[in-house]
């Protein structure tokens, strides 16, 4: 196993026998010997060459490098699947938050048009003769003209985009 690791390492890194012996700093034929499982480098050497080989010692002492790359991908594949499901379950929660927000925006114009038309523009009867009734006549008159001309626009628009969320959210659902 240390043999074929050695020389299949040593391919991958594009060294010949020749090179790696150089960097070892030891003759070619150690690295022949080595690869063709006739003697073994010793500690000092195991470290240099795992270095050298950019590797661990115990890829080079018995861990399959196929199964080591294999374990590595399965790791990155997690980690993508894991960070896909995340990006998946905050882009659910920003529709749901949309949606949500939209829909209270209806409900609230609804309110507001209850509360305009059970008040029945009562403020229009106030005595004009005091100043803080007279401003706020004018403030309650302004907003109600404003607002019966813009909220239906705005419900509209409301509720158009709460329905496109919802859809969004139902089609990621499914």
């Amino acid at each position: 196993m240390l043999n074929e690791n050695i020389k299949s390492l040593r391919k991958q890194n594009g060294l010949s026998q020749e090179q790696l012996a150089n960097e070892m700093h030891v003759v070619r034929q150690t690295v022949s010997k080595w690869e063709r499982g006739l003697s073994v480098p010793d500690s000092d050497s195991l470290i240099k060459l795992s270095e050298i080989l950019h590797t661990s010692v115990s890829v080079l002492l018995g861990e399959n490098i196929e199964e080591t790359q294999q374990t590595e991908l399965d790791k990155i594949s997690e980690k993508l699947e894991e960070i896909n499901l995340q990006f998946y379950e905050n882009k659910q929660k920003k529709i749901t938050i949309y949606r949500n927000i939209f829909i209270a925006i209806d409900v609230l114009i609804v309110v507001v048009f209850l509360v305009l038309f059970f008040m029945k523009s009562r403020y229009l009867q106030w005595e004009t003769t005091d100043s803080n009734t007279m401003v706020m006549k004018f403030v309650l008159q302004s907003f109600e003209w404003g607002f019966v001309r813009i909220a239906p626009l705005i419900l509209v628009i409301c509720t158009n985009c709460a329905y496109i969320f919802n859809k969004k959210l139902k089609t990621m659902l499914a």
